[in-house]
């Protein structure tokens, strides 16, 4: 659906973009990621065709932004950071409007507009002027447009900024929803909504791109060594055998919760520390021994980076009698893998001409 080959884009003898090479396939809802200067706003305006790079080809839908424009940009869908809205026109008035400048045929325009209210959830709002609606009606509108003419490629920059966290439920619903039928390139700085809508991840730094990968395997990229979280019931050292004799396991760290739990010593009742020691043999339920019964809790480190051991920790503890509590796979958050990649060296600012303001907010 989307090629984007070599893209540069030259600022002043500096390059604000470089060598900018990915690709969409039909039905992707892909997440573009990056700081503040990154260059994503410029890549978005050159896929957009609001400005043409200085090396590159870009090709929507087979269609060259380049030799075929005009083909090329009825493909597209562009929501901005700031919607393109007319604050003193009726949302039905609008949306007619922009229906026009598509080139929808006048005997489609009225199905196309009660489409798109439709399935925005502008019913009711069709005659309220668009500078009364709230910021969240106002993005509903904003991906009105941009759907309005079906595109087959929507590019959403920041389609969430500024709403409560009502609105950003509602919105994010409406791109997955927009995903079933679309394709569609999504720049955000919130990156949960990565993880609650795309199903791959673009990070961009500096103008080049530092990481294409679907977000289940950006561990593994990252060259993540596996590692899982464990509760299991049993005694302590005999687990603790049992794990570091698996060929598989490389490393065995104890968790310690115990000393949360723990009574400080300045604290510790002063007729405790008087009894003698016939008393307290006489009062075993004061013993604080830990008792096979109990539990621990455990990280365990694969001895090859990318090998799977939560079956092997399985059948060991199992066979062993020591039943698994509690098991999870740790890995590295979004956060970490983007504060990884966009941190080891400043970020220099994308240059741009005086008369283009590239917006990455």
């Amino acid at each position: 659906m989307l090629e984007v080959k070599q893209v540069s884009k030259l600022y002043e003898n500096s390059r604000g973009v470089h060598n900018i090479d990915f690709s969409m396939q039909r039905g992707e809802i892909v997440g573009f990621l990056g700081p503040n200067g990154a260059g994503k706003t410029t890549t978005m305006r050159m896929i957009t065709g609001y400005l043409n790079p200085t090396h590159g080809q870009i090709w929507v839908d087979g269609h060259s932004m380049a030799e075929s424009p005009k083909k090329a940009r009825r493909k597209i869908g562009y929501l901005p950071e700031t919607p393109p809205l007319y604050p003193e026109m009726t949302v039905q008035s609008y949306l007619r409007f922009i229906a026009n400048l598509r080139d929808v045929p006048a005997r489609e325009q009225k199905l196309a507009v009660s489409e798109a209210i439709s399935k925005l959830g502008l019913q009711g709002r069709e005659k309220q002027i668009i500078r009364s609606l709230s910021k969240g009606y106002k993005q509903r509108v904003g991906l009105a447009q941009a759907i309005l003419h079906k595109p087959d490629l929507l590019v959403l920059d920041e389609p969430t900024s500024g709403l409560d966290p009502k609105q950003i439920i509602e919105i994010r619903q409406l791109i997955h929803e927009l995903g079933e039928n679309h394709t569609v390139l999504l720049s955000t700085h919130i990156l949960p909504e990565i993880n609650a809508i795309c199903n791959r991840v673009l990070i961009i730094n500096q103008g080049r791109v530092v990481l294409d990968e679907r977000p289940e395997h950006l561990g593994r990229t990252m060259g993540e060594t596996f590692e899982v979280s464990l509760e299991v019931k049993g005694p302590r050292e005999r687990i603790l055998t049992e794990l570091r004799s698996l060929p598989s396991v490389g490393e065995v760290k104890e968790v310690d919760t115990a000393a949360a739990n723990e009574t400080p010593p300045a604290q510790a009742a002063p007729a405790l520390e008087a009894e003698s020691a016939t008393d307290e043999a006489a009062s075993p339920a004061l013993a604080v021994a830990p008792t096979p019964t109990e539990s621990v809790k455990l990280l365990v480190t694969s001895a090859d980076r990318a090998e799977d051991i939560r079956e092997a920790l399985f059948f060991r503890l199992a066979g062993a009698g020591y039943p698994i509590l509690e098991m999870k796979r740790e890995s590295l958050s979004l956060e970490d893998i983007f504060l990884k990649l966009t941190t080891d060296e400043p970020a220099e600012p994308e240059l741009v001409p005086s008369e283009e303001v590239d917006t990455d907010a």
